[in-house]
């Protein structure tokens, strides 16, 4: 039998949201039947002057949830190979899946917003990949070595010597999403380290051309491909008539000319039908980006009115 579509809630703390906000978000997701609770790991806004009351940390933020929701899966999508030490990096996911009890997942990428690390210092080296290899390498490490022995690494960016590989996660694998566009290098990656590949803001035949591409990368390293899921994030904003759509579209400062292009948009009915083409292209689960924290009636549609139609 085929497993059920995942449907998660993703969002952009970093465009203007507090604390209590992403709460009052993921509670919500929570209630009304989302699989989980995802959000961006940014410092800065994208666009305009950065809105009050500032950047939150997404580690931090999740740290909170874990302790104030019960059911719901709670990640980054994704963290950035720049922000943090692997190895610190890898105590804080650790410490947090126990916290929540074991519903935590890490997304970890390259890196992209050039303007964010000029903001705050944080170097932006030309070359990543080889950065976020050594980091998965270190972190999957550290969490792998047998408890009792020490983990020794020596990368060209990262030496760990006799590292306790403490704390362990509650989960054995940890979840770990990789994800982007790459024909090469990322589907290599995912395939090596992954339990979850995503692609997000792509069109449908981009989408069915990296899923092959990760299937192929998944048979070259001996990898069954039915052991990695594939997932696809895409902002959504659903509305019963005109005037809504267009007041949401308002509230988040997108093309209303463009926006229907690629993501989900529209009517319930609308929507239904675009996530069924995900699933159809390969997808067990779907972010739906909202951006609108606030918008908790945004919610309430989709789960009414979208997600009976996809269980």
């Amino acid at each position: 039998m085929t497993a059920p579509l995942e449907l998660c809630i993703f969002t952009e703390p970093q465009q203007g949201a507090s604390y209590g906000d992403q709460l009052a978000q993921a509670q919500a997701t929570e209630r009304l039947g989302f699989d989980g609770w995802f959000r961006s790991d940014h410092f800065l806004a994208m666009g305009g002057t950065d809105p009050l009351p500032g950047p939150t940390d997404a580690w931090t933020t999740l740290a909170g949830l874990a302790r104030e929701t019960r059911g719901i899966r709670l990640g980054t999508l994704v963290s950035s190979a720049t922000f943090r030490h692997p190895s610190l990096l890898a105590i804080q996911v650790a410490q947090v899946d126990a916290m929540s009890g074991g519903r935590v997942e890490l997304g970890l990428g390259t890196g992209w917003f050039a303007e964010e690390h000029e903001a705050y210092g944080i170097p932006f080296p030309a070359k990543r990949f080889d950065l976020l290899e050594e980091q998965l390498e270190v972190i999957t490490g550290l969490w792998s070595t047998p408890v009792g022995e020490g983990f020794d690494y020596r990368g060209r960016h990262y030496t760990l010597e006799q590292a306790p590989g403490l704390p362990k996660p509650e989960q054995q694998p940890m979840p770990i999403i990789v994800g982007g566009a790459g024909p090469r290098r990322t589907p290599r990656l995912a395939a090596r380290f992954a339990t979850e590949f995503n692609i997000g803001f792509r069109s449908e035949d981009t989408i069915a051309a990296v899923f092959d591409g990760v299937e192929r990368a998944c048979e070259d390293a001996g990898r069954d491909p039915a052991t990695l899921r594939r997932s696809v994030a895409l902002p959504a904003v659903v509305a019963i008539d005109d005037a809504e759509y267009l007041r949401r579209l308002t509230a988040i400062g997108a093309d209303p000319d463009t926006f229907a292009e690629v993501n989900i948009a529209g009517s319930p009915e609308a929507a239904v039908e675009k996530i069924l083409r995900l699933r159809d292209l390969g997808a067990d689960r779907v972010y739906l980006q909202l951006v609108d924290l606030r918008d908790l009636d945004h919610l309430e549609l989709i789960a009414a009115q979208v997600v009976p139609h996809l269980r």
